[in-house]
C-alpha cells in the first residue's frame, strides 16, 4: 500500500483513503492508518478537503460528533472534535467519522 502512495501528499492520500473506505473513519483512524503524527492534523487537512471539495467531483461526508451520554449533536463550523458537552458537560463524546464519496 505504500509504494501506491508514496508520491501523494498528505491531502491526496487522505482523500484517496476516504474515497476507498466502507465504513466512515475518525481522525484517529486515519492518523494510524496513515502514520500521521498528530490528530490535529488531520483535523487540519479535513477542512481544507471539506472546503476544496466544493470545486472537485467529490464531496466530504461528515458524521456528526455527539454526547454518548444525553446523545446531544454538535453543529461543527469547523470540523473538530469537540471536548466537552454543553448540554450535560460529559466528556464521553463520539468523535466525527467521515467519508468521501462522488457527487451525484
Amino acid at each position: 500500500m505504500e509504494t501506491e502512495y508514496e508520491f501523494l501528499t498528505v491531502r491526496e492520500k487522505i482523500v484517496l483513503l476516504l474515497k476507498r473506505s466502507e465504513k466512515p473513519l475518525t481522525a484517529k483512524e486515519i492518523k494510524e492508518i496513515l502514520g500521521i503524527e498528530k490528530e490535529k492534523e488531520v483535523y487540519e487537512h479535513l477542512n481544507h478537503i471539506a472546503k476544496s471539495s466544493k470545486h472537485k467531483e467529490y464531496e466530504l461526508i461528515v458524521f456528526l460528533p455527539y454526547c454518548r451520554d444525553c446523545n446531544y449533536v454538535f453543529k461543527l463550523d469547523i470540523i473538530k472534535k469537540p471536548s466537552r458537552c454543553p448540554r450535560c458537560k460529559s466528556e464521553n463524546i463520539e468523535p466525527p467519522k467521515f467519508l468521501i464519496r462522488d457527487k451525484k
